[in-house]
């Protein structure tokens, strides 16, 4: 299988009260082509920290991070914002959704940062929309969805640019366990559907369950 992603010899820390405190070591991981995979770790592990390096909202303090072969850390921020809209979507616990815009407008956003125009974005934001079951909502505002309707919403923009590589932050952190459910259930569908490879990075078991692969951060480090 075609590796997507590598991190190679990956480590980061932080410094507290002076003291410089590691939170990933010499960390390994490769990704393949339509592989899901699930990350494992109990509050304070690392995992949002490794999910931001592989995204690259952040620099590693060492290693190296590769997407279809293109190293990370050898873009500026520019080239970074342009190369993640086209090749990464990104699901967080919080949405992150732009308060401003509609939920139309949140979807569109990826594309028109990738370079397509106004039109076709509308056009494609609507269509994953529809995916979503969200036809009904795209003049409507973050503050007037529900919690399961914003995080449909970030999944959409996730989606829209038909990227090779998704990251999943605990994406039903915030709702109630029916909503979460439903909310997995429809990112795997689309994700599958559509044979993109998928990093979820979870502390629920029965959700790392759905995943092809499972791997636990401990002491900075994955492990099977």
């Amino acid at each position: 299988m075609t590796a997507i992603l590598k991190a190679q010899n990956v480590s980061k820390g932080f410094s507290l009260a002076g003291q410089k405190i590691d939170v990933l070591r010499d960390l390994q991981l490769t990704v393949t082509a339509g592989e899901t995979l699930a990350i494992l770790g109990p509050s304070g592990s690392g995992k949002s920290t490794l999910l931001s390096l592989l995204a690259g909202l952040e620099p590693p303090d060492s290693g190296s991070i590769s997407l279809n072969g293109q190293l990370l850390t050898a873009f500026n921020q520019a080239e970074l914002t342009r190369y993640r809209a086209k090749h990464l979507g990104i699901v967080f616990q919080q949405f992150h959704l732009m308060r401003h815009l509609s939920a139309l407008e949140n979807v569109m956003l990826p594309l028109e940062i990738a370079g397509i125009g106004v039109k076709a974005a509308r056009q494609q934001a609507t269509e994953t929309l529809e995916q979503v079951k969200l036809s009904h909502r795209l003049g409507h505002f973050p503050h007037q969805l529900s919690g399961g309707e914003c995080q449909r919403v970030a999944i959409a923009r996730a989606l829209t640019v038909a990227p090779e590589l998704m990251l999943a932050d605990e994406p039903s952190g915030n709702l109630d366990r029916q909503t979460g459910d439903q909310i997995m259930g429809l990112l795997f569908e689309l994700v599958r559907e559509r044979g993109h490879s998928l990093i979820l990075v979870t502390h629920n078991e029965e959700q790392a369950k759905l995943c092809d692969r499972v791997l636990h951060l401990t002491e900075g480090q994955l492990q099977p």
